[in-house]
């Protein structure tokens, strides 16, 4: 967790997908900015209709979304506005046959019972 204010960059890195421009207005990442909170952007994985999406997956589209490449993985796109995006760390909790998408909706909820609003980089819940 930073210990100040984040730094927000003005152009995201991102890649562009389907020629749309990753970056938002800072006025737009300032108010979604959650004070003193360590989690940053809540994610899901799981493995899709053949088995074979994953979380090995999932995390690497994301990082390759992040350094730049054209790839479909638009959820948390907002973390690659901070400055210090690089020095974020990824953490996972196995769940075994619990529905993804319900836990994440369900972590969100969580999050933002005690916060007020979404972590930072999630745009819905």
């Amino acid at each position: 967790m930073a210990e100040t204010d984040p730094r927000f960059l003005q152009k995201s890195p991102a890649g562009w997908f389907k020629g749309k421009d990753p970056s938002v207005p800072v006025a737009t990442l300032e108010p979604a900015w959650v004070p003193g909170s360590p989690v940053v952007y809540l994610g899901k994985a799981n493995g899709g209709a053949t088995g074979c999406r994953g979380l090995r997956k999932r995390l690497d589209e994301y990082r390759r979304h992040g350094a730049g490449e054209p790839v479909g993985h638009w959820g948390g796109h907002h973390i690659w506005q901070l400055a210090d995006s690089e020095d974020l760390v990824v953490g996972w909790k196995p769940t075994a046959d619990t529905d993804a998408r319900a836990l994440e909706r369900y972590m969100i909820a969580e999050f933002s019972s005690d916060d007020a609003k979404r972590p930072f980089a999630n745009l819905t819940g």
